[in-house]
């Protein structure tokens, strides 16, 4: 595998490491980055507050450990981009291992504080979401194992990253998280699409997408509850999406006022799942759109990056990155103004976590590692470089 990835910036003969870093990545990109983390805490300092008092906290107690998280989590960022492609690789993989073992754990070790689903490791001063490391790291390794099969008497690495796909995703849906399991296969599909699956296989998976959407539904009482609340055209006013909807309405284009806002008294999930509608209600459209530009730049800058790149494995990887990042925002604010059914699932970089900061850390940092800069001719070199005799 090479080592960077876009672009042709030559290697300077005994350069430190952090300058050379800094002269290869992509600075748009981490400074976006830092914008969204910057915004998270000026809606945390808005939507936690409530919750903190109803616990008998400090009231800034959540916006501390959300501040403590996210430094870890740009630090974990800032030291994975500076690792070679084959570190991250190794990352990857040693993480996915790590990461499949616990979530195979999850029904025995695991618990679910009161929701419904076992998704965690309470660690009694912190609680543990194994999903939300094992995203990114199944991306690499199923990158890996699809790269594998383009050499010359490889394996079957298509259809083995198949299995294991088929594996994350049963257990993912075992606990039952069906949104994480919905985003992981899509993320896998898109590697595959670009890997050059056959139209006919990803028509196929669709269809059996569909049959699986049908047989939770009828067979799983926590799948069925939120289809049938999705499809219900009225809206329960006591429910999150029926506060979420009236905050989201009620903010208009430039919202009610910093701190004038109600949702966050009444959503228990405001400082996470549904952190949209408190900026929307209290900062209005404005700052919603400049949210969406913000994942925007981070995951189309990317694809952009990497569209230059002629290694296969960076090109999977980082697409399968990229577009987990940008998929998990869409769905987060999609379910906010009820495009999509309910999920349990975070706003990357903005909502309150330290599973979800920490994780989505090491994800851009291997992002970043993908499209750093590195000395390579144009891909089509490849096309034009004559034959060995």
């Amino acid at each position: 595998m090479t080592d960077m990835v876009f672009g042709t910036v030559a290697r300077q003969p005994g350069e430190p490491i952090l300058p050379r870093w800094w002269r290869t990545v992509d600075r748009w990109t981490l400074t976006f980055v830092i914008l969204l983390f910057t915004v998270g805490i000026l809606l945390g300092l808005a939507a936690s507050v409530p919750l903190a008092q109803r616990n008998g906290l400090d009231p800034f107690y959540y916006v501390y450990k959300q501040a403590f998280f996210g430094v870890i989590a740009l630090i974990a960022m800032v030291l994975t981009s500076m690792l070679s492609t084959r570190m991250v690789r190794r990352l990857g993989i040693l993480g996915f291992l790590a990461g499949f073992l616990a979530i195979c754990l999850l029904p025995a070790l695991g618990t679910d504080f009161g929701k419904g689903a076992v998704r965690w490791y309470s660690l009694g001063f912190a609680s543990v979401q194994p999903s939300e490391f094992l995203k990114p790291c199944f991306v690499v390794f199923t990158a890996w194992l699809m790269a594998s099969s383009f050499d010359v008497g490889g394996p079957p690495g298509k259809r083995m990253s198949f299995i294991v796909c088929l594996s994350v995703v049963g257990l993912l849906a075992l606990q039952p998280d069906f949104g994480q399991a919905a985003l992981v296969l899509a993320s896998w599909g898109l590697m595959y699409f670009v890997a050059g699956a056959p139209l006919l296989l990803l028509i196929c998976m669709g269809v059996g997408v569909v049959g699986v959407g049908l047989f939770s539904y009828n067979n799983s009482e926590h799948f069925a509850r939120r289809i049938d609340g999705f499809l219900n055209p009225d809206v329960d006013p006591r429910t999150q999406l029926g506060y979420a909807t009236n905050a989201i309405q009620e903010g208009g284009f430039f919202g009610v006022g910093v701190g004038e806002g109600s949702v966050k008294w009444s959503l228990p999930d405001a400082h996470t799942d549904f952190i949209i509608a408190v900026a929307a209600e209290e900062y209005g459209l404005v700052l919603v759109l400049v949210i969406i530009g913000l994942f925007m730049a981070i995951t189309v800058r990317s694809l952009l990056r990497l569209m230059s790149e002629r290694d296969i494995f960076i090109r999977l990887a980082g697409t399968g990155i990229a577009t987990l990042f940008g998929m998990q925002a869409m769905i987060n604010m999609g379910v906010a103004v009820r495009l999509l059914p309910a999920k349990g699932m975070t706003l990357p970089f903005v909502s309150y976590g330290g599973s979800s900061l920490v994780a989505g850390g090491i994800a851009l940092g291997m992002l970043l590692a993908f499209t750093r800069t590195r000395t390579q001719g144009d891909i089509s070199d490849i096309l034009t470089r004559p034959k060995m005799s």
